[in-house]
C-alpha cells in the first residue's frame, strides 16, 4: 500500500520527535515539538520565574477559530500517548533524548505547564500551537537542547510504526520578536511525497510559543499567538 505523508501526520512527528523529551508533569492540556534558528537578546525581560502559568492558564491564552479568522476548524484534541511510535535512525542526538524520555532516566526536558491546539484551514494546510511556562533559564536550556540536536542532523529517517519517513532540515532566519527564538523548515519525504513544515519557537520570558505546520500559516499567525499568549492584564 502507497503510504503519503499528510499535514496531519507531520505535525504529530514534529511533535513526538521534538518533546517527546518532555517529562510529564502537572496537567497537561495537550502534549507537543521542536528546532532550528537560535538568536539570544541580551536581556531577559518580562516573566522569568516569577510569572509561570499554569496549563489552563495556557490553554485560555491559546489561539481560538475567531483569532485565526473564516476557514478554520479547530480539530479534536488526541488523547495522551495517542501518537505513533516513533523510531529515530540517523541521528544520535535525537535518539538519545527520546531514549532519555522513554526511560525516565531524568535527561530529557520538563515543561510541566503546557496546552496545545491544532487546527485545520479550507485554503489548504493545518498550523499547530504549543505553549509551555517555565523559568526563563530552564525553557532556553530545554528548547535549545532540541534545536541544536536537530541542527546536527540536517537529514535523518523515522520510523512512524513501520513507515519510513526521511527528513531533511533548513535553518532559517527568526523574526524578532521575544527574548530568544528559533525557526527552521522541515521537509518530510515517504514514497515519492514530500510535505514541508515550518516551526518557529519565541521564548518570551516564562513563556515558551511554538508554532508549527504550512509556513504561510505561521507567518500568518505567529505575531497574534505571541500576543495573545503573553498580554498581562
Amino acid at each position: 500500500m502507497r503510504v503519503r505523508v499528510s499535514i496531519s501526520t507531520v505535525l504529530g512527528l514534529t511533535a513526538a520527535l521534538a518533546l517527546a523529551a518532555c517529562s510529564p508533569g502537572d496537567t497537561e492540556v495537550r502534549p507537543a515539538d521542536s528546532s532550528s534558528a537560535r538568536t539570544n537578546s541580551p536581556a531577559n525581560n518580562g516573566r522569568d520565574s516569577g510569572g509561570v502559568l499554569s496549563s489552563p492558564e495556557l490553554a485560555s491564552r491559546l489561539l481560538g477559530e475567531s483569532d485565526l479568522g473564516d476557514g478554520y476548524t479547530r480539530k479534536p484534541d488526541r488523547p495522551s500517548g495517542g501518537d505513533d511510535d516513533v523510531t529515530v535512525l540517523g541521528c544520535p542526538a535525537l535518539k538519545e533524548l527520546g531514549a532519555d524520555a522513554a526511560t525516565g532516566s531524568g535527561g530529557g526536558l520538563d515543561f510541566p505547564h503546557r496546552a496545545k491546539a491544532a487546527f485545520t484551514y479550507t485554503g489548504n494546510g493545518e498550523v499547530s500551537e504549543e505553549l509551555y511556562s517555565g523559568s526563563g533559564s530552564k525553557l532556553s536550556d530545554g528548547t535549545g537542547r532540541i534545536f541544536d540536536a536537530m541542527t546536527g542532523c540536517p537529514a535523518y529517517q523515522v520510523l512512524a510504526g513501520s513507515t519510513p519517513i526521511d527528513i531533511t532540515t533548513q535553518e532559517i532566519p527568526a523574526p524578532g520578536l521575544g527574548d530568544e527564538r528559533w525557526s527552521h523548515l522541515l521537509t518530510f519525504s515517504s514514497e515519492g511525497a514530500d510535505m514541508v513544515v515550518k516551526q518557529t519557537a519565541i521564548r518570551d520570558g516564562s513563556v515558551l510559543l511554538i508554532v508549527s505546520g504550512s509556513p504561510a500559516l505561521v507567518d500568518r499567525h505567529l505575531d497574534t499567538a505571541l500576543a495573545k499568549a503573553t498580554a498581562t492584564g
